[in-house]
C-alpha cells in the first residue's frame, strides 16, 4: 500500500483547486461506498477530470484516501489546539474541545461514515498518518483531563474511555439522528426535546461529560 500524502506539487492544508475538487468527490464516494466498494473511476468522474490528471495530481485509491482523512483529521487537530490553548480552566477547556469536534464533524459530514466504517472493520484501511492525526487529538483530552485532576476538579478516569465516550455520542448521534427523524410515530415532545438537543449538541455533550469525571 502507497503510504503518503498529496504530491509536492500540492499542499495538503492548501491543495489546488483541481486538487481540491478530486479530494471533495473522493470524500463523497469514500462515505457512500467504503474503501473497498470505491473505484477509481466513479471519483474522476464526480471530480469532472481523467484518471490521469486524478492519477498525477495526487495518486492511487490509497493515496487518495489517506489525503481524504488526514486533510481533515489533521486540520481538525491543529484547530482544536489552538481553540483549546485560548482558555484557561480545565472545564472551559474540555468544553471547547468538545464543541471544536462537533463543528468539525458538522463541516465535515462525510467523515463520521468514513471513520465509522474503519471502526467496524477494525482498522484495516487506516493508515500511520491518520492515526498519528488521531492521536494528536487525544493527546489534547489527555492534557486537559490531567490538568484537572492535578487541580481537583476531576476526578480519576480512564481517558481513552472518555474520549469514546465523547467521539462515539457524537458520531453515532450525528448518525442516527436521521434515522429517528423518519419516525413520524414519535411523540411531538419526543421531537421537540431532540430538536432542542440537535441544535446544542456540543454542549449537551460537554454537560454530561463534565457531569460524569466531576470530582
Amino acid at each position: 500500500m502507497v503510504k503518503q500524502v498529496i504530491k509536492s506539487e500540492t499542499n495538503i492544508e492548501k491543495p489546488g483547486k483541481t486538487a481540491q475538487k478530486i479530494l471533495v468527490a473522493a470524500r463523497a464516494v469514500f462515505a457512500e461506498n467504503g474503501y473497498s466498494g470505491t473505484h477509481v473511476d466513479e471519483i474522476a468522474r464526480r471530480a469532472g477530470v481523467n484518471k490521469a490528471t486524478l492519477y498525477y495530481q495526487i495518486g492511487d485509491k490509497d493515496t487518495l484516501y489517506i489525503n481524504v482523512i488526514h486533510q481533515v483529521i489533521g486540520n481538525i487537530g491543529e484547530g482544536i489546539a489552538e481553540a483549546v490553548a485560548r482558555v484557561d480552566s480545565p472545564e472551559e477547556k474540555l468544553k471547547v474541545y468538545i464543541h471544536s469536534i462537533t463543528a468539525a464533524v458538522d463541516k465535515n459530514p462525510e467523515i463520521p461514515s468514513i471513520m465509522m466504517r474503519e471502526v467496524a472493520s477494525g482498522g484495516t484501511h487506516l493508515p500511520r498518518v491518520v492515526i498519528e492525526d488521531l492521536t494528536a487529538v487525544i493527546s489534547i483530552l489527555f492534557g486537559i483531563l490531567e490538568q484537572g485532576k492535578k487541580k481537583g476538579v476531576f476526578s480519576e478516569v480512564a481517558p481513552f474511555l472518555i474520549h469514546m465516550m465523547i467521539m462515539g455520542t457524537i458520531l453515532f448521534y450525528t448518525k442516527g439522528a436521521p434515522i429517528k427523524d423518519k419516525q413520524e410515530w414519535l411523540p411531538a415532545s419526543v421531537r421537540a426535546r431532540d430538536k432542542k438537543i440537535k441544535d446544542s449538541l456540543g454542549a449537551e455533550v460537554a454537560r454530561l461529560v463534565l457531569k460524569a469525571i466531576k470530582a
